[in-house]
């Protein structure tokens, strides 16, 4: 049984606390205490307590050194602990931890949660890939959570349910949240978890980073999948549409109709079922302002049904996209000749019926051929599943066709000509 207070007045004092901790360190990370402990520049009061613990005269000098074996033999012996240097640790200091074990149930958390995001919507997304391996390199997950992993494997447990219900079809932030966490703040800016989603949700979208920074580029990037911070900032621009009598939304459509003039829908009544007049009609879609505009000034009440998407698609105009096509509307969709341009059309021409309107390898190099466009110098290549001969094209040309520089060739098309 130790004597205590015996190994109190050998071990325990100011004298030796540094041997004490020595010692304790090395259980701590599963080393044996068979060798020697030095200290340097000990003092004559730390000299004094070892030499008194060891029962001898130590060697002279500025550093001291310690055989921890004997330092056991010598707690065994003297019965001040019979079962060691080990046992005295622990009688003088308390339970070790095992910081091997420790750590390594630590890391065992952090896969855990870093798991949480082995889920095919995540890793089934060529876009994700690379955010996926950003997690890892930049220690985000783990700064949000505050180090804690339990936290941070349910901040990814709710990324995954967020990004599984992505792209919607024209929701709000609150809507979202609410049907994928149950509460409808989850996502407000400044929590970790909206951090975290944005992040990803940056990547999906496929935005330059200088475009993916700040209250705007919040916007963009969750308009870019589908979701609104709001119902009523988020907007289309649309010309054509017949509209009805049947409500307020349709009435409206009808009147800008009648006058040939331009109309914006908001994702609110959108969102209210509105009748549209569209009936299966064909909608062509372009990307710039400008078509919709000259299409307005030239063909007035006689243009066909035209859905603008003013760049990335708003939630408002997935939302109107997605809802022609399900009612039947074949849509055929025009953009930019650039990269940007394509990454845009790549996300329109999923619809269900959606095709390319003017929008391939044979258009391109007509108009490259003209002599229009400018140097394509900025963003990444891309590929077009509905033409893979376009990116190459493009590519090789390395020319950025405008979608206003083609306006003559829409126009002959809106108007039947």
């Amino acid at each position: 049984m130790t004597d205590l207070p015996r190994l109190r007045r050998l071990l325990g004092g100011p004298g030796t606390a540094w041997l004490l901790e020595r010692a304790r360190d090395r259980l701590a990370n599963g080393r044996p205490l068979d060798t020697p402990a030095t200290l340097k520049a000990a003092t004559a009061e730390q000299r004094r307590a070892v030499e008194l613990l060891l029962g001898r005269r130590l060697r002279s000098g500025s550093s001291l050194t310690v055989p921890l074996a004997e330092v056991d033999r010598v707690l065994r012996e003297s019965l001040a602990c019979p079962d060691g240097l080990a046992a005295a640790v622990i009688a003088l200091a308390g339970p070790v931890t095992d910081r091997r074990a420790e750590e390594a149930t630590l890391a065992t958390a952090w896969q855990r949660a870093r798991a949480e995001f082995d889920h095919p919507s995540l890793t089934d997304r060529p876009e994700l890939i690379g955010w996926l391996a950003g997690l890892d390199a930049t220690g985000l997950l783990k700064r949000l959570s505050g180090g804690e992993p339990t936290a941070a494997r349910q901040l990814a447990a709710d990324t995954v349910r967020v990004l599984s219900a992505l792209p919607a079809d024209g929701l709000t932030l609150p809507v979202l949240a609410a049907r994928t966490l149950g509460d409808a703040h989850a996502l407000d800016a400044g929590r970790p978890l909206a951090a975290l989603v944005q992040s990803a949700v940056r990547a999906l979208a496929a935005l330059p980073a200088e475009a993916a920074t700040g209250a705007e580029g919040r916007r963009a990037a969750w308009a870019a999948v589908g979701v609104a911070l709001d119902e009523l900032s988020s907007r289309v621009l649309v010309l054509g549409l017949p509209g009805s009598t049947r409500d307020t939304t349709g009435r409206i459509l009808a009147a800008a109709h009648e006058g040939g003039e331009p109309s914006v829908l908001t994702l609110r009544q959108l969102s209210r079922q509105p009748n549209l007049g569209v009936n299966g009609l064909p909608v062509r879609a372009c990307e710039n302002p400008a078509v919709l505009a000259a299409a307005a000034d030239e063909l007035g009440p006689a243009c066909p049904p035209l859905v603008c998407v003013e760049g990335n698609p708003s939630a408002a105009a997935r939302a109107l996209l997605t809802r022609l096509a399900d009612q039947g509307s074949p849509l055929a969709y025009h953009g930019d000749f650039d990269w940007g341009g394509i990454r845009i059309a790549t996300g329109v021409l999923r619809l269900p019926g959606a095709a390319p309107w003017r929008y391939d390898a044979p258009a391109y190099l007509a108009a490259v051929e003209r002599g229009l466009g400018t140097p394509l110098t900025t963003g990444t290549p891309a590929p077009t599943p509905w033409d893979p001969a376009l990116s190459d094209a493009l590519a090789h040309h390395g020319v950025r066709i405008e979608e206003e520089h083609l306006i003559d060739l829409l126009l002959t098309d809106l108007g039947g000509r």
